[in-house]
This record gives C-alpha cells, structure tokens and sequence, in this order.
C-alpha cells in the first residue's frame, strides 16, 4: 500500500520510456499553406529574374520594369491557376459523392460488399469488416463519406471553400513576397549607382525572405527547421545561379548586345 501513491508516476515514467517522442504535427491552415507556397515560388522566380538582368548589365531601371510586369503576369497565372485547380477538384468531388449517394441509395448491399472488400484487402478481419459496416449502413451519409475517402481517395467537397479566394490569396501572396528581391533596388537607389551592390542587396533580402518562408514550410509540414530552411535557401541559390549564368553566357559568348 505505501507504493501505491507512487504508482500513476512510476507508470507515466514507464510509458515514457516505451515510447519514442511523438512527432511534430504538421500546421493546419490551408490559408496559411497558399500563402507560404506562392511566396516561396514568387521569391524564386524574382530573383531568379533579377540575377538575369543584372548578369546582363542591364540598369536598375530595367530591373524594376521588367521585374515588376513579369511579377504581375505570374500572379495573375498562378492566382488563375489556382482558382481553376480548386474548381475543378471540388466540382469532381461533388460529382462523385452524387454518384455515390445514388449507388449507396439504390444498390445498397453491393455497395456494402464492395466496402468489406475493401477493408479485408487492407488487412481486417472479414467478420469486423462486416460488423463495421453494418453499423455504417445505418447512417447512409457517413457510408457516402467512408467510401468516397476508402474506395475513391476523395474528400467530400466542403461547401465552405471558396475557389475564387483561393485565387485571390495565392495572387496576394505571390505579388508580396515576389516584391522583397526587387525593394532591395528601389531601397539602393537613391544610395548607390553601383549594380553589384543593389544586386547584392537583393541577394540578402531574397535569402532572409526565403529562410523566413523555409521555417513556416517547416513548421506546415512538420520537418526540421534549419534543415527546411537550407533547403529552400538551396533552391533559391541554384536558380538563381542558373539564371545569371544564363545571362552572362548571352551577352558574353553569344555576344547578345542592347
């Protein structure tokens, strides 16, 4: 009996041990993930565009022009895009579920036999699966909802979404963070005429911007920090170099001129 006040601890301290630490949880906010992609992607592409252009030798003016039009263009596509993709994934989700209700109405034991099939494939007993089941059948909308995501890997449609703010938040995101490589330039000019260090300022501005956005994928995703910011800051670097190199093999072996 005198162990016994001991015993919720000991067992919490056993249970510990026995288990590995419980993973990171990834962050649930769709909003949150249109935001951070589109402005990873607008990032990228920016400066991408700028390392170009100044590997060209082209003027600050020429930054901001072409910088700023070809940002506009690329948010109005991936803002479109994104409306269109969500559209059209919630108009097929809504068409299948139709389907479904129709066969869960008027063919209701095949339907059930299909799903107990399904559950033995994934490794049920046939005799719970049929149990399951039976208890599903009673509640015809959940069995809709169970076999669109067990036999259709289908969501039903969330009539709450909205495929047009989708579009909106992923063009808001994208012209944003697509503007911090360019500010670096409308911050230099008053400063400095030397290019080399307005690209260099874009260069630091791109890089903490695209760490800063490395650590929210992570965060959304449940990975690593510095691990996922390495790797976005990886990825800005690699098209980034591409692109200059792009630029100076144009004006310097093809001999592309103004």
């Amino acid at each position: 009996m005198a162990d016994s006040g001991n015993g919720a601890p000991l067992l919490q301290h056993s249970v510990n041990n026995n288990h590995k630490e419980r993973p990171r949880e990834p962050w649930k906010g769709e909003i949150v993930k249109r935001i951070v992609y589109a402005g990873l992607d607008a990032i990228v592409t920016s400066f991408a565009l700028i390392a170009s252009i100044s590997a060209g030798r082209l003027t600050s003016v020429d930054v901001l022009v072409l910088g700023f039009s070809n940002l506009v263009a690329d948010g109005i596509s991936m803002g479109f895009g994104d409306f269109v993709s969500s559209s059209t994934e919630k108009d097929i989700a809504t068409k299948e579920r139709r389907v479904t209700a129709w066969d869960v109405e008027n063919r209701r034991k095949i339907q059930e036999l299909e799903l107990i099939r399904q559950y033995v494939t994934l490794g049920m007993n046939s005799d719970d699966a049929s149990q399951i089941v039976g208890i599903l059948s009673k509640y015809p909308e959940i069995l809709v909802d169970e076999k669109m995501t067990t036999e259709k890997g289908l969501l039903s449609p969330d009539e709450k979404e909205k495929p047009w703010k989708n579009g909106l938040i992923t063009f808001a995101s994208f012209i944003i963070f697509g503007c911090l490589p360019i500010l670096a330039y409308i911050i230099l000019i008053p400063i400095t005429r030397n290019q080399r260090v307005k690209f260099a300022g874009a260069c630091v501005l791109s890089a903490l911007s695209l760490a800063l956005l490395g650590t929210a994928k992570a965060k959304i995703a449940g990975q690593n920090y510095a691990v996922s910011a390495g790797n976005t800051l990886l990825n800005g670097a690699i098209a980034g170099a591409v692109a200059y190199a792009i630029g100076w093999i144009l004006r310097n072996v093809v001999g592309l001129k103004d």
